[in-house]
């Protein structure tokens, strides 16, 4: 028997559970809609994903060593990783995206140039599922119309997600992101070398931090707010370009960027023999609006449990079977979500605990706990003493910005 999978989506999500499922030889299809599609993405990745993906120099356009946190009232606190061999890793999303497609379909994954019309999804778990697509590799922008039979459906087509409706995934609360690339000079550029910045304020963001972060020849200024804002988000955008005015004046815009972001999981991510991953099971992180880690390890954790599962193409998994890829995700990462998730609420509540929380990244150890656990993905566990400074420095920075009145 040989299992036949349909991937719905070529970014890390769906490239990283092509590519695990190329590798272990089963037949595997990646759909993806534009191959050169730029996600309006800060881009950031941390070091983990770039050990444990395997990633080449190449993809990574900065190192960051430096971040600088900027209150509503323009407090700066400078952050910077002492060790010489940890950063955070800034790429351009269609170049990372591009390089882990390709890297798919160099081991055996068929990339597909299309666009999901409909999913036909039957009663009887034996029978196969049926994508209908319009293919662009030939018949140009109208493309031609093709049906494929297939064992299995991961959807990792994003927060618009065709496979979800399909599957009826049910919906989730988003969030937009809006993000300009900006050409500045070189002597502004050299500011940025291994810099990024982070404001917070509710002139730039009600509800989260809008970002500088630098690039290959540009930096991306962005903005993030909830949906129910999204009339504000051109002002929101505004307001970041003024705050951040004096290291991008004179800059040119080379690409104007918007994007749904998913704010929790949905409420169902496995249905029959059809799996979410990334934004499309709702994987972006409260607080940090972290997506591109999490995107690429649901995928190759979800196509891990496939290859398991399949038993060396045995038999067809079940949707008990991929139910236990949700079990290992929330298991590994559900703790991770619900601290974020605090976090998110207290300190992006007002500007006064806006500055409460920038006033505590100028604490050393709020500051190693933040990038380890950042850069290797674990709520690392503090030691005792160091938890209470943490809880104490949180309560009397919050007390201090009145941030705890009723």
């Amino acid at each position: 028997m040989t299992l036949r999978v349909a991937v719905v989506g070529g970014g890390p999500a769906g490239s990283c559970a092509a590519e695990t499922l190329a590798k272990a030889g089963i037949e595997t299809y990646i759909f993806e809609r534009k191959l050169d599609n730029a996600k309006p993405c800060g881009g950031a990745i941390p070091l983990c994903m770039v050990q444990e993906f395997d990633l080449p120099d190449e993809i990574i356009d900065r190192r960051v060593r430096n971040m600088k946190m900027i209150s509503p009232s323009n407090v700066e606190v400078d952050i910077k990783l002492d060790n010489p061999d940890e950063y955070i890793g800034m790429c351009r999303r269609e170049v990372l995206d591009a390089y882990l497609r390709d890297r798919a379909a160099s081991l055996g994954a068929k990339l597909i140039n299309a666009r999901i019309l409909d999913i036909k999804i039957t009663e009887n778990g034996k029978k196969p599922y049926v994508l209908s697509y319009s293919d662009f590799t030939e018949g140009g922008n109208e493309g031609v119309m093709r049906n494929l039979e297939v064992d299995l459906i991961v959807g990792a087509d994003g927060a618009n997600s065709v496979v979800a409706k399909a599957m009826d995934a049910g919906d989730y609360n988003y969030a937009i992101a809006f993000q300009e690339r900006i050409r500045i000079s070189p002597e502004k550029m050299e500011y940025y070398k291994d810099l990024a910045e982070m404001y917070v304020g509710d002139d730039v963001s009600p509800d989260f931090y809008a970002w500088v972060f630098p690039k290959y020849d540009h930096v991306a200024v962005g903005t993030g707010t909830m949906h129910k804002n999204q009339r504000l988000i051109k002002k929101l955008q505004a307001g970041i370009r003024a705050r951040a005015l004096p290291r991008i004046a004179g800059g040119e815009v080379i690409k104007v960027e918007a994007h749904p972001i998913p704010e929790h999981p949905r409420p169902r991510r496995v249905v029959g023999r059809i799996a979410l991953v990334g934004d499309a099971a709702g994987y972006v992180t409260k607080s940090s609006g972290e997506g591109i880690y999490f995107a690429a390890k649901s995928g190759r954790m979800c196509a891990e449990a496939i290859v398991e599962f399949a038993e060396a193409g045995k038999r067809i998994p079940t949707e008990a079977d991929l139910k236990v890829y949700i079990k290992r995700w929330d298991k590994q990462y559900g703790l991770t979500y619900k601290v974020l998730d605090i976090l998110q609420n207290v300190f992006y509540a007002t500007n006064a605990t806006r500055e409460a929380f920038v006033e505590m990244c100028a604490d050393k150890d709020v500051q190693k706990l933040t990038f380890d656990s950042y850069l290797y993905k674990t709520v690392v566990p503090a030691n005792p003493f160091t938890q209470l400074k943490i809880t104490a420095k949180t309560i009397g920075s919050l007390l201090r910005g009145n941030a705890l009145a009723p």
